[in-house]
């Protein structure tokens, strides 16, 4: 079916990306899912885009133009998760960072207390079958 073609087309971006990266491609993948739902056009309340739901202003610093263009889409996405991996050196932390941002992360010495953060941890995390 179209949905399924579809889907493989994005898990191929998703796992090119990742391997580009060096971030493994079940963690995008576990990103995406929780993040849109792999949703092309989600858009959350607070302005995030696309499949990795980017927020504009990081959009922009990493220099995607179309943030609903799959491809540029996912490719920031996982370039962000990347260098959140790396300055955190901990892989919660970044996810953390992901959701709330790294001034929150550097704020609290640690995953911020909002139970949204929080809740986006450990979905990502099982979904990635780490717990």
């Amino acid at each position: 079916s179209p949905l399924v073609n579809r889907h493989s087309s994005l898990t191929e971006l998703a796992r090119k990306a990742a391997v580009h990266h060096g971030v493994d491609p079940k963690l995008v993948e576990a990103v995406i899912a929780v993040e849109s739902g792999w949703k092309r056009w989600a858009r959350s309340p607070k302005g995030a885009q696309g499949y990795m739901q980017l927020m504009p202003q990081t959009a922009a610093s990493l220099g995607v133009k179309d943030p609903f263009d799959p491809r540029e889409n996912i490719e920031g996405g996982v370039r962000h998760l990347r260098s959140l991996i790396t300055e955190f050196g901990d892989l919660r932390l970044a996810l953390a960072a992901y959701n709330a941002g790294e001034e929150a992360v550097r704020k609290y010495r640690g995953i911020p207390p909002y139970p949204e953060t929080q809740n986006y941890v450990r979905e990502v995390m099982r979904r990635y079958g780490k717990r």
